[in-house]
């Protein structure tokens, strides 16, 4: 609590300019940003319009996504709730995701719900429940955003394994492709172009995956994210394929809160 009441007394640019310095050794230069990771400071700072808040809400982005590409590539809401006690497991189906709308972490997958450890899943989410996200990097988006749980349908792929494509779009352009995999055990980050080229780029850390092959909807996701990122400097659209079938996942402006080094350093 301290710390945290420590780190909401520095203002954006100078707290960016600290955290920028000893993560990367160096001045953030917001005058005259050049590197992605500076850029997408300056863009914290300066680009701050009131839908960005929408598009971070877990919950509220799923009416925009709808309106702009269609309710069919959605993941169903069970329930919407303002505290974990308002839940009613009773009613609930034997799988199912809760999470936070306000956050990036804040998950519990559930698998069986008659073996869900609830007091784990009650301190789990209420801790992130209670999380400001921030103030963590300055990301303005999920500054206004009304923290809620939320729960939705479990995403079962036959592989067992649910791939996270993550599409990179500058200027309504998707340009990346990172596509996370072994998210629960041991996460690997490959990155592709948009003709499916695998891609000499790597984030520290994070091996590559070279078992990953070119999803069946690649180029219908490539579309989607240009819809959705039209008209914006910088935001990442993130997709799943299941069994086929194509669901939105979510919209991200700062991938790890623009502190995140790549190797190598040219990129």
């Amino acid at each position: 609590m301290l710390r945290m009441f420590l780190i909401k007394l520095f203002p954006d640019k100078l707290y960016l300019k600290i955290k920028f310095y000893l993560k990367f050794g160096k001045r953030l230069k917001l005058n005259n940003p050049v590197t992605f990771n500076e850029k997408l400071q300056w863009l914290k700072i300066n680009d701050r319009k009131d839908i960005y808040t929408k598009m971070v809400d877990k919950y509220a982005v799923k009416e925009y996504v709808s309106n702009i590409i269609g309710n069919e590539y959605v993941i169903n809401t069970i329930g919407i709730y303002d505290k974990f006690e308002d839940i009613d497991f009773y009613n609930l189906p034997n799988k199912f995701v809760i999470k936070c709308t306000h956050d990036s972490g804040g998950i519990v997958i559930v698998k069986d719900k008659d073996s869900l450890d609830k007091e784990y899943a009650r301190e789990r989410i209420n801790k992130f429940l209670k999380r400001e996200y921030y103030y963590t990097c300055r990301e303005w988006p999920y500054k206004n955003v009304k923290p809620r749980i939320i729960i939705d349908d479990f995403l079962e792929s036959s592989s067992n394994d649910l791939e996270d494509y993550k599409f990179w779009c500058f200027n309504g352009e998707p340009k990346l492709c990172l596509v996370c995999t072994d998210r629960r055990s041991n996460l690997k980050e490959t990155f592709f172009d948009m003709n499916w080229n695998l891609l000499d780029l790597k984030r520290p850390n994070h091996d590559i995956d070279k078992r990953v092959i070119k999803p069946i909807n690649f180029e219908l996701m490539k579309e989607l994210s240009k819809k959705l990122s039209k008209d914006i400097p910088f935001v990442r659209v993130d997709f799943y394929e299941v069994n086929g079938k194509v669901y939105f996942g979510e919209l991200t402006f700062s991938p790890a809160g623009g502190f995140v080094k790549f190797e190598p350093e040219e990129w």
